[in-house]
């Protein structure tokens, strides 16, 4: 077997085989979604605890399984079918296996405001669910003006902080309805363009074309993601409308002997993926669990 991607859905996945006695080879390219935060959270025993170290601690114990190894290789293509893939390498090697778990995650695509990507998990944030509660009574900033943004500002005040303003960076594209009721909830709204955000966590400032500059503790902003690796695609794995690798209850993609896990994937009834590090490594090991059970059944017959 073969499972791409070195994350905590990647290393469970990969544990979770080598102790089926599986032979597995993780691949891990060492680019990580939430490798600039320096905490992760909602995850029991490990609250706040460093997603590099989490990671460190993962590799360490899969040496303790003699059928597993790690490689630190980048994957440039896949192709095959149940039974016989092959996994192409950026160095022109290859690999061959039966099965495929993909886990090589999402990329956050940040929007061209000086300053934002050098902050982003030190002072500017994705995830009240994450970083909210550090964040509390703190002046706050949502960066964005859509709907997803102007939801979450309404959401931070009604959980966090008195003090929320929306930056929209250019017109807010939202309802009047919502409009209006951001205006009820006491959320500034500023339309003119960002053009750089500064300073660090708890003493933000953001600086506009025409106003004046705003000081923060901190910046939500909702980025854009997309597949970090295209192999789900070639491997002809349906997606999402959002681009995510569509997937069952046991994490099988619509390709047989290929599944799928962590923010990469999602079942297409719910209404988007839950990028966390627990619900990751649970959906590694719930796709080596039914990935097992393929073999094992297919050996039956």
């Amino acid at each position: 077997m073969i499972v791409v991607g070195g994350g905590p859905a990647g290393l469970n996945a990969a544990l979770t085989l080598g102790r089926q006695r599986r032979q597995v080879l993780l691949l891990d390219s060492g680019d990580y979604r939430n490798a600039p935060a320096t905490e992760m959270h909602m995850f029991l025993s490990r609250d706040g605890f460093s997603p590099a170290e989490l990671r460190r601690l993962g590799r360490e114990e899969l040496t303790h399984y003699p059928t597993v190894e790690v490689r630190e290789s980048r994957v440039a293509s896949a192709s095959g079918s149940a039974g016989d893939f092959t996994v192409e390498f950026e160095d022109g090697t290859a690999e061959r296996a039966r099965r495929l778990i993909l886990a090589s995650g999402q990329a956050d695509t940040l929007p061209e405001v000086d300053g934002v990507a050098d902050l982003f998990g030190r002072g500017v944030y994705h995830c009240p669910f994450c970083h909210g509660f550090e964040t509390a009574g703190l002046p706050l900033a949502v960066l964005g003006g859509d709907l997803s943004h102007a939801m979450l500002a309404l959401y931070l005040a009604d959980r966090f902080s008195e003090d929320v303003v929306l930056c929209a960076n250019g017109p807010l594209d939202v309802p009047d309805t919502l409009r209006a009721t951001l205006k009820e909830r006491g959320i500034e709204v500023r339309e003119d363009l960002v053009v750089r955000v500064a300073g660090a966590a708890e003493t933000l400032e953001l600086h506009f074309t025409e106003s004046a500059p705003l000081a923060r503790g901190a910046v939500f902003h909702r980025p854009v993601s997309q597949q970090r690796a295209g192999l789900a695609a070639k491997l002809g794995c349906e997606l999402t409308p959002d681009g995510c690798v569509q997937v069952n209850a046991q994490q099988q993609t619509t390709v047989a002997g290929v599944y799928a896990a962590g923010d990469t994937a999602r079942q297409p009834e719910t209404p988007g993926p839950t990028p966390f590090v627990i619900t990751a490594a649970a959906d590694g090991a719930k796709a080596a669990i039914w990935l097992e059970q393929d073999l094992f059944r297919a050996g039956l017959g």
